[in-house]
């Protein structure tokens, strides 16, 4: 009886590691599948990072032409038809604080 149960165990081993070696493969095959579809949704998402940055760079630099006080300016004295006022003109409001009320 033992030498059967030794013979047994010595097959079903046998026969275990015979099938494992073909799922060992395949768990294999699907991770490298994995691998591969991640590695190329990695790729497009570091390309659409480097669009967004340069355009980003690009608006920045719009902004900042843009915004120029020179530009302003320009377009305040010649297509709004104002002028800068004159020190004359400049009427100072003070607005008192809430500490200033209680006195």
């Amino acid at each position: 009886m033992n030498f059967k149960l030794k013979a047994f165990f010595k097959n079903f081993f046998l026969c275990l590691l015979a099938l494992s070696i073909p799922g060992l493969l395949i768990l294999t095959g699907l991770q490298s599948s994995k691998y591969r579809t991640l590695k190329k949704e990695v790729e497009a998402l570091e390309k659409k990072q480097e669009t967004l940055i340069e355009e980003n760079k690009k608006l920045i630099t719009d902004i900042s032409l843009l915004s120029s006080s020179d530009r302003i300016e320009k377009i305040a004295e010649e297509d709004l038809m104002m002028r800068q006022a004159e020190s004359e003109e400049i009427v100072r409001v003070g607005v008192p604080g809430p500490k200033e009320n209680k006195k």
